[in-house]
């Protein structure tokens, strides 16, 4: 079996269970499907349209802007009055102000949910499945499933529960909801091993999981509390199944931080868990798009790849990175905020670059960008036959004259909205051996990784007064990145300089609504966000979802305050 099983989408049993949420009901399973399969086939594709899904809920208007564009690190403008305007929908979802009909809202609800039916199929199937690969399948379906659950507890307070296709789930929350998940995750723990990673649930990675909800558990229990409480026997839990993941020795901490979203991420051993992109599966993501500008074109061999003018940085979390480092800009200080691959922007001179050596720079980018120039469809070669790099200007935009300068300064003003505006951020690489680079990414995304094991175990000590334990696992992950000067050791511990370590640690990387809500940040003041209602700390089920349920009074309540 190979690491992922994905190469099996092949299989007529993906066009099995499919979780309507406008029905309430799936699609059963046809098994006359399987005819003519061994049990090793079945077995193997019954799960595959459970990972499948995972694809569509980290596309970058999905999950990424519910967790990212919420929160005070990304903002996302009516670029040039023309761009992303959709109708204000990221504008409301910045100010928290979203609405039950938001696309977002219903996409990712629905790309969860379908994962969960497709794992309640697999699991129906694979429970009489005679191949010795069913049980480790099962024990994976039975992970997977309890993963979305906690993908529906966190977003929008509640979770499906059912064994049968056929009857209809039973929604569960708070201190309920928080049992289920766990008695699913300690129920498969002990079948799972660490081979098939990190494209597929494992014993780390389901280890994480339990340290994550662990964590979270004050929030899910209490979700509009003044102040969340943190059980110590809750925090106990998460040091322990941290420990566990570190005391396994498969995953150790990368030396390059960007090498963690690279093309041949699969094979980095700091990822736990992630949605496998390979190419011989079918990878389809724009995470490596989606900030950058329209006039920049990463890849030599395709004149169509560029950017989408997207989200920025907002100023404020930019401020943090800043402050944090004074005297020292952060690019020179910490070497997972800026990483330069073209020489250009220290040696002027260096304005001809072969082909094959063509990389973009990666991190939070600011400032005058260089790159490909494109002309009449083609881009401009030096004398010597290299590629011309030069400064770029807004010529896809129809505007020759106005450089491609990020600036700090971006909102939703007509002057904060321009082309131009907002830092940044190239975290993800800008695949270059896809069939497009633009729309098919080949890096995986990340879920879970072992630095989060790390600060998820800092925060642990540091909520039970360990200020000198949580310090040395922050200066551990630190340390680590030695590709370049790692960042200084810091002195001290706080919880708000962890919650601010998290932040450099892990932004662009969907956790960030998630952190903010657990620290009490959440309905704080950044940018364009004035808006403290505790009662958006949930998303809205989507209306089509309880129109849906309508046949069934009481069934599918909305969450307060929509």
């Amino acid at each position: 079996m190979t690491n992922k099983i994905l190469s099996f989408l092949s299989l007529a049993i993906t066009v099995g269970t499919m979780y309507s949420c406008t029905k309430l009901n799936e699609k059963v399973l046809d098994e006359a499907l399987s005819a003519g399969q061994t049990e090793k086939q079945i077995a193997e594709g019954s799960i595959v349209p459970a990972y499948a899904r995972l694809e569509d809920v980290f596309l970058h208007t999905n999950y990424f802007s519910l967790q990212e564009i919420s929160t005070d690190e990304a903002i996302l403008p009516y670029r040039g009055g023309t761009d992303w305007g959709d109708n204000g929908i990221y504008l409301a979802l910045h100010k928290h102000e979203t609405t039950s009909t938001d696309v977002n809202v219903r996409n990712t609800w629905n790309n969860i949910l379908q994962g969960v039916s497709r794992s309640i199929t697999a699991i129906n199937v694979l429970k009489t499945n005679t191949d010795p690969s069913a049980p480790l399948l099962l024990a994976e379906a039975r992970a997977l499933r309890a993963y979305y659950s906690m993908l529906t507890l966190d977003l929008y307070g509640l979770v499906f529960v059912k064994e049968d296709p056929k009857e209809t789930s039973t929604i569960i929350r708070g201190e309920q909801a928080i049992e289920y998940i766990k008695s699913e995750l300690l129920a498969v723990e002990p079948l799972l091993d660490n081979t098939t990673g990190p494209g597929r649930l494992t014993k780390a990675g389901v280890q994480g999981l339990l340290a994550r909800l662990y964590l979270n558990a004050g929030v899910y229990r209490d979700r509009y509390a003044a102040t969340v409480t943190f059980k110590t026997e809750d925090l106990d839990k998460v040091i322990e199944y941290c420990d566990k993941v570190i005391a396994t020795g498969g995953h150790q901490l990368s030396n390059d931080y960007f090498s963690l979203f690279s093309d041949a991420n699969h094979s980095n051993k700091e990822l736990i868990f992630a949605v496998d992109q390979r190419s011989n599966l079918n990878g389809h993501n724009r995470m490596a798009y989606f900030s950058l500008s329209g006039d920049q074109f990463p890849l030599p061999a395709y004149t169509g790849a560029n950017g989408t003018d997207g989200p920025g940085i907002t100023p404020d979390f930019y401020r943090t990175w800043v402050n944090a480092n004074l005297p020292l800009d952060p690019a020179v200080a910490d070497p997972r905020f800026y990483q330069q691959n073209l020489s250009i922007y220290t040696n002027p001179a260096d304005s001809c670059v072969d082909a094959a050596a063509f990389n973009i720079n990666r991190g939070i980018l600011r400032g005058q960008q260089y790159g490909l120039i494109r002309r009449n469809g083609v881009f401009l070669k030096c004398g010597n036959g290299k590629m011309l790099v030069a400064k770029l200007f807004h010529d896809t935009r129809s505007r020759p004259t106005q450089a491609v300068d990020f600036t700090e300064a971006i909102d939703f003003t007509v002057a904060g909205s321009n082309y131009n505006t907002g830092f940044r951020v190239s975290k993800y690489e800008f695949s270059k051996t896809s069939v497009s680079g633009r729309n098919f990414g080949e890096h995986d995304i990340v879920i879970l990784r072992l630095a989060d094991i790390y600060l998820m175990r800092a925060e642990a000590k540091m909520r039970k007064n360990d200020a000198v334990g949580a310090l040395a696992d922050v200066n551990l992950v630190r340390a680590s990145r030695t590709k370049t000067a790692p960042a200084a050791p810091l002195a001290a511990m706080t919880l708000d300089i962890l919650f601010r370590e998290r932040g450099f640690e892990f932004y662009w990387e969907c956790l960030r609504r998630t952190d903010m809500i657990r620290f009490g940040k959440y309905e704080g003041t950044w940018t364009e966000k004035t808006n403290t209602d505790k009662q958006k700390r949930l998303f809205p089920i989507p209306l089509t979802a309880i129109d849906a349920a309508s046949n069934i009074p009481g069934y599918l309540v909305q969450n307060a305050g929509y």
